[in-house]
Protein backbone atom coordinates (compact mmCIF):
# COMPACT_ATOMS: atom_id res chain seq x y z
CA UNK A 1 0.00 0.00 0.00
CA UNK A 2 3.10 2.69 -1.02
CA UNK A 3 0.58 3.94 -2.94
CA UNK A 4 -0.48 6.12 0.21
CA UNK A 5 2.45 7.20 1.06
CA UNK A 6 1.92 11.47 0.71
CA UNK A 7 -1.94 10.73 0.17
CA UNK A 8 -4.26 13.22 2.49
CA UNK A 9 -7.58 11.44 3.62
CA UNK A 10 -10.24 13.25 5.25
CA UNK A 11 -12.59 9.76 7.72
CA UNK A 12 -15.76 11.29 9.35
CA UNK A 13 -16.88 9.30 12.54
CA UNK A 14 -13.03 8.85 12.76
CA UNK A 15 -12.52 8.09 16.52
CA UNK A 16 -14.84 4.60 17.15
CA UNK A 17 -15.30 1.66 15.24
CA UNK A 18 -14.87 1.31 11.73
CA UNK A 19 -13.84 4.96 11.44
CA UNK A 20 -11.14 4.42 13.60
CA UNK A 21 -9.71 1.73 11.73
CA UNK A 22 -10.15 2.84 8.46
CA UNK A 23 -7.97 5.67 9.85
CA UNK A 24 -5.19 3.76 11.99
CA UNK A 25 -5.09 1.51 8.74
CA UNK A 26 -4.26 5.00 6.71
CA UNK A 27 -2.01 6.19 9.00
CA UNK A 28 0.59 3.09 9.07
CA UNK A 29 0.45 3.34 5.25
CA UNK A 30 1.87 6.93 5.83
CA UNK A 31 -1.50 8.60 4.81
CA UNK A 32 -1.77 12.18 6.12
CA UNK A 33 -5.35 11.38 8.10
CA UNK A 34 -7.86 14.34 9.02
CA UNK A 35 -10.46 12.60 11.30
CA UNK A 36 -13.90 14.37 12.55
CA UNK A 37 -15.58 13.37 15.47
CA UNK A 38 -18.71 14.63 16.80
CA UNK A 39 -18.69 14.88 20.43
CA UNK A 40 -16.47 12.71 22.21
CA UNK A 41 -12.96 14.76 23.28
CA UNK A 42 -12.06 12.25 25.59
CA UNK A 43 -11.87 9.55 22.69
CA UNK A 44 -10.59 11.64 20.70
CA UNK A 45 -7.36 12.96 22.68
CA UNK A 46 -6.75 8.95 23.47
CA UNK A 47 -6.44 8.79 19.55
CA UNK A 48 -4.37 11.99 18.72
CA UNK A 49 -2.06 10.96 21.89
CA UNK A 50 -0.91 7.70 19.78
CA UNK A 51 -0.10 9.28 16.92
CA UNK A 52 1.76 12.38 17.96
CA UNK A 53 4.02 12.68 15.04
CA UNK A 54 1.27 15.08 13.18
CA UNK A 55 0.37 12.56 11.09
CA UNK A 56 -3.23 12.66 12.47
CA UNK A 57 -5.34 15.69 12.77
CA UNK A 58 -8.45 15.48 14.67
CA UNK A 59 -11.70 18.39 14.43
CA UNK A 60 -14.71 18.12 16.42
CA UNK A 61 -17.45 18.98 13.23
CA UNK A 62 -21.05 18.63 13.08
CA UNK A 63 -21.04 17.20 9.86
CA UNK A 64 -24.99 17.74 9.42
CA UNK A 65 -24.39 21.51 9.62
CA UNK A 66 -23.11 22.65 6.91
CA UNK A 67 -21.60 25.71 7.77
CA UNK A 68 -19.85 24.25 10.33
CA UNK A 69 -18.50 21.69 7.23
CA UNK A 70 -17.73 24.68 5.20
CA UNK A 71 -15.59 26.41 7.82
CA UNK A 72 -13.64 22.98 8.42
CA UNK A 73 -12.79 22.71 4.87
CA UNK A 74 -12.02 26.49 5.05
CA UNK A 75 -9.23 25.81 7.11
CA UNK A 76 -8.30 22.70 5.87
CA UNK A 77 -7.29 24.82 2.48
CA UNK A 78 -4.77 26.55 4.79
CA UNK A 79 -3.03 23.40 5.19
CA UNK A 80 -3.58 21.11 1.90
CA UNK A 81 -4.01 22.48 -1.71
CA UNK A 82 -5.93 19.60 -2.47
CA UNK A 83 -7.62 16.11 -0.81
CA UNK A 84 -7.07 12.40 -2.20
CA UNK A 85 -9.90 10.66 0.04
CA UNK A 86 -12.20 10.96 1.45
CA UNK A 87 -14.54 8.00 3.57
CA UNK A 88 -17.89 9.42 4.67
CA UNK A 89 -18.36 6.87 7.49
CA UNK A 90 -20.11 9.15 10.28
CA UNK A 91 -23.51 7.49 11.19
CA UNK A 92 -26.14 7.36 13.97
CA UNK A 93 -29.15 4.58 14.64
CA UNK A 94 -32.10 5.88 16.61
CA UNK A 95 -34.69 2.51 16.34
CA UNK A 96 -38.00 2.52 16.79
CA UNK A 97 -41.23 1.60 14.62
CA UNK A 98 -42.32 4.07 11.86
CA UNK A 99 -46.05 4.37 14.50
CA UNK A 100 -43.68 5.43 17.46
CA UNK A 101 -40.65 6.70 15.73
CA UNK A 102 -40.48 10.80 16.65
CA UNK A 103 -39.91 13.20 13.57
CA UNK A 104 -36.62 13.93 16.22
CA UNK A 105 -35.54 10.19 15.61
CA UNK A 106 -36.30 10.39 11.98
CA UNK A 107 -34.23 14.03 11.23
CA UNK A 108 -31.53 12.99 13.48
CA UNK A 109 -30.64 10.04 11.12
CA UNK A 110 -31.38 11.46 7.69
CA UNK A 111 -29.42 14.24 9.07
CA UNK A 112 -26.15 12.96 10.13
CA UNK A 113 -26.07 9.73 7.90
CA UNK A 114 -27.56 11.47 4.70
CA UNK A 115 -27.18 15.25 4.83
CA UNK A 116 -23.90 14.52 6.41
CA UNK A 117 -22.32 12.73 3.61
CA UNK A 118 -23.74 15.11 1.01
CA UNK A 119 -21.63 18.09 2.81
CA UNK A 120 -18.53 16.54 2.92
CA UNK A 121 -18.76 15.49 -0.34
CA UNK A 122 -19.89 18.87 -1.44
CA UNK A 123 -16.83 20.39 -0.52
CA UNK A 124 -14.13 17.49 -0.94
CA UNK A 125 -15.24 17.48 -5.18
CA UNK A 126 -13.52 20.93 -5.65
CA UNK A 127 -10.30 20.05 -3.73
CA UNK A 128 -9.78 16.80 -6.11
CA UNK A 129 -10.83 18.60 -9.12
CA UNK A 130 -7.47 20.56 -8.90
CA UNK A 131 -5.85 17.43 -9.28
CA UNK A 132 -8.18 15.75 -11.56
CA UNK A 133 -8.14 12.61 -8.98
CA UNK A 134 -9.93 11.76 -5.80
CA UNK A 135 -11.35 8.74 -4.04
CA UNK A 136 -14.69 8.97 -2.34
CA UNK A 137 -16.12 5.90 -0.47
CA UNK A 138 -19.22 5.98 1.44
CA UNK A 139 -20.35 3.78 4.00
CA UNK A 140 -23.90 2.29 3.51
CA UNK A 141 -25.63 -0.73 5.06
CA UNK A 142 -27.64 -3.77 3.51
CA UNK A 143 -30.37 -2.10 5.75
CA UNK A 144 -30.71 0.18 2.65
CA UNK A 145 -32.62 -2.73 0.59
CA UNK A 146 -33.85 -5.78 3.62
CA UNK A 147 -35.95 -3.53 5.17
CA UNK A 148 -34.91 -4.33 8.88
CA UNK A 149 -38.27 -3.78 11.17
CA UNK A 150 -37.77 0.02 13.67
CA UNK A 151 -34.71 1.03 11.21
CA UNK A 152 -36.97 2.99 8.71
CA UNK A 153 -35.13 5.54 9.05
CA UNK A 154 -31.63 4.02 8.80
CA UNK A 155 -32.99 2.12 6.03
CA UNK A 156 -34.08 5.68 3.91
CA UNK A 157 -31.06 7.57 4.97
CA UNK A 158 -28.41 4.66 3.50
CA UNK A 159 -30.40 3.90 0.86
CA UNK A 160 -29.84 7.69 0.17
CA UNK A 161 -26.60 7.53 0.32
CA UNK A 162 -26.30 5.11 -2.78
CA UNK A 163 -28.63 6.80 -4.90
CA UNK A 164 -26.38 10.05 -4.12
CA UNK A 165 -22.93 7.95 -4.98
CA UNK A 166 -23.79 6.39 -7.90
CA UNK A 167 -25.19 10.02 -9.05
CA UNK A 168 -22.10 11.52 -7.84
CA UNK A 169 -20.40 9.28 -9.58
CA UNK A 170 -20.98 10.24 -12.83
CA UNK A 171 -20.89 13.67 -12.22
CA UNK A 172 -16.93 13.55 -11.82
CA UNK A 173 -15.89 10.36 -13.60
CA UNK A 174 -14.49 12.70 -16.54
CA UNK A 175 -12.34 13.77 -13.58
CA UNK A 176 -10.86 10.90 -12.70
CA UNK A 177 -12.80 10.87 -9.42
CA UNK A 178 -14.65 7.84 -8.23
CA UNK A 179 -17.26 7.45 -5.75
CA UNK A 180 -18.03 4.00 -4.32
CA UNK A 181 -19.96 2.55 -1.41
CA UNK A 182 -18.63 0.03 0.82
CA UNK A 183 -21.66 -1.96 2.48
CA UNK A 184 -20.97 -3.80 6.01
CA UNK A 185 -23.77 -5.86 7.54
CA UNK A 186 -23.14 -7.06 11.09
CA UNK A 187 -19.81 -6.14 12.40
CA UNK A 188 -18.37 -6.49 15.81
CA UNK A 189 -18.39 -2.52 17.19
CA UNK A 190 -20.31 -0.50 19.57
CA UNK A 191 -23.39 -0.27 16.62
CA UNK A 192 -24.15 -3.61 18.31
CA UNK A 193 -23.80 -3.09 21.95
CA UNK A 194 -27.49 -2.05 22.53
CA UNK A 195 -28.90 -4.66 20.93
CA UNK A 196 -30.53 -8.02 23.06
CA UNK A 197 -29.31 -11.34 23.55
CA UNK A 198 -32.09 -12.41 21.28
CA UNK A 199 -32.07 -9.53 18.52
CA UNK A 200 -27.77 -10.87 18.39
CA UNK A 201 -28.88 -14.55 17.77
CA UNK A 202 -31.43 -13.51 16.01
CA UNK A 203 -29.44 -11.68 13.69
CA UNK A 204 -26.64 -14.49 13.37
CA UNK A 205 -29.13 -16.65 12.25
CA UNK A 206 -29.89 -14.08 9.08
CA UNK A 207 -26.01 -14.98 8.11
CA UNK A 208 -25.33 -17.72 6.20
CA UNK A 209 -21.31 -17.52 7.20
CA UNK A 210 -23.44 -17.97 10.72
CA UNK A 211 -20.63 -15.09 12.16
CA UNK A 212 -20.48 -11.42 12.46
CA UNK A 213 -18.13 -9.96 10.41
CA UNK A 214 -14.37 -8.62 11.71
CA UNK A 215 -13.95 -4.53 11.69
CA UNK A 216 -10.55 -5.55 9.72
CA UNK A 217 -12.54 -7.52 7.09
CA UNK A 218 -14.83 -4.17 6.22
CA UNK A 219 -11.17 -2.15 6.28
CA UNK A 220 -9.57 -3.97 3.40
CA UNK A 221 -13.06 -2.85 1.32
CA UNK A 222 -12.36 0.28 1.94
CA UNK A 223 -8.80 0.60 1.37
CA UNK A 224 -9.37 -1.64 -1.85
CA UNK A 225 -11.67 1.35 -2.98
CA UNK A 226 -9.89 4.56 -1.94
CA UNK A 227 -6.85 2.99 -3.74
CA UNK A 228 -5.11 3.58 -7.34
CA UNK A 229 -6.21 -0.16 -8.42
CA UNK A 230 -9.87 0.83 -8.31
CA UNK A 231 -9.76 3.54 -11.02
CA UNK A 232 -12.43 1.89 -12.85
CA UNK A 233 -14.37 0.88 -10.52
CA UNK A 234 -17.29 3.83 -9.58
CA UNK A 235 -20.94 3.83 -8.74
CA UNK A 236 -20.56 0.60 -6.89
CA UNK A 237 -21.70 -0.92 -3.66
CA UNK A 238 -19.55 -3.51 -2.17
CA UNK A 239 -21.05 -5.72 0.21
CA UNK A 240 -19.38 -7.03 3.20
CA UNK A 241 -21.69 -8.56 4.68
CA UNK A 242 -21.16 -12.79 4.93
CA UNK A 243 -23.78 -13.51 2.46
CA UNK A 244 -26.63 -11.99 4.15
Amino acid sequence: MAEFTGRTAIVTGATRGIGRAISESLLRYDCSVVGIYGSNHEEAKRFQDNWPTGQLRLFCCNVADHDQVQRFYQDLEADFEVLDILINNAGIRRDAIVALMSSEQWQQVLDINLTGTFNMSKYAVPLMLRQKYGRIVNITSPSSYMGIQGQANYAASKAGQIGFTRTLAKEVARKKITANCVSPGFIKTELLDDLTAEQLTSYKKMVPMRRFGKVDEVVEAVLFLASEKASYITGSVLEVNGGL
